[in-house]
């Protein structure tokens, strides 16, 4: 079950972002009533995002509305690209690589460890010590600024010559077991077998949230160098085709439970 902050992020992400309005707290917890959300948790998660900047609180007489901030509206741009225009399935790679080498000084524990956090999250699997690659052109020019670690770290964009066993290579740089264990647990929630609420509101917001669990810290490996029946390409099947079929429904069913209100400028 996604948390309800994972929900609310989706709910907000498909009835509220790009249209100007806010909406009100008690339809939001009619919402996530529905996932099984409590009145009380639903409350505490309003306030604790409010508090990280993710919402920002307006009033309308007696009534209190909920809208999105620079920062929600990126964050959840970024999960928008990373659903419907990424995908999890790399099937037009064209070969390339990101190959990026670092050495830092043994002093600097913390900027190591996040380093090797912010490349992991950014598609990186390590080859061997301070030499990590990526598919792709990925850029790092914001990770490597953020560390102050230019001085100490070299990017090039290459191709593995034909002596290299490539797909040897993805398995030992990255955990397939692990993303491949995310792809099946989703498939059996939604695949199959699987048992996805009957409101169709719910299934939806359970679904976008569920899948973008799936693929956050997927590194999008080319398809021709991972095993054969690679789960994300099940997966992803599966997703869209729910996702055609919850879509009109969820939007007719959200247009009557939820009370907007034009989003006023902050201040």
């Amino acid at each position: 079950m996604p948390s309800p902050q994972s929900l609310l992020l989706m709910l907000f992400g498909d009835y509220v972002l790009d249209r100007g309005v806010c909406v009100f707290s008690g339809s939001i917890i009619d919402v996530l009533g529905r996932l099984g959300v409590s009145e009380h948790a639903a409350r505490s998660t309003l306030t604790r995002m409010v508090n990280r900047g993710l919402l920002r609180r307006q009033r309308d007489g007696r009534r209190m509305y909920f809208g999105l901030t620079p920062r929600s509206v990126a964050l959840l741009h970024d999960g928008q690209h990373r659903v419907w225009k990424v995908g999890a399935v790399n099937d037009r790679w064209d070969g390339t690589w990101t190959l990026l080498c670092f050495s830092l000084p043994d002093a600097w524990h913390r900027e190591r460890h996040g380093l090797r956090s912010q490349l992991a999250w950014a598609g990186f699997g390590p080859l061997q010590g301070g030499l990590w690659i990526a598919p792709g052109h990925v850029e790092v020019g914001d990770i490597v600024g953020g560390l102050d670690a230019e001085a100490q770290v070299r990017v090039f964009r290459c191709r593995a010559d034909e002596l290299t066993d490539v797909d040897r290579m993805v398995r030992d740089a990255y955990d397939l077991d692990g993303l491949a264990a995310r792809y099946e647990e989703f498939l059996s929630r939604w695949g199959d077998g699987g048992r996805p609420p009957a409101d169709p509101i719910a299934a939806r917001l359970s679904l976008v949230a569920e899948w973008l669990r799936a693929i956050r810290r997927d590194p999008r490996l080319p398809v021709r160098h991972l095993p054969p029946d690679w789960p994300a390409v099940r997966a992803q099947k599966v997703f869209r085709d729910l996702d055609v079929a919850l879509d009109p429904p969820a939007r007719a069913l959200a247009a009557t439970l939820l009370d907007t209100r034009p989003a006023l400028p902050p201040g």
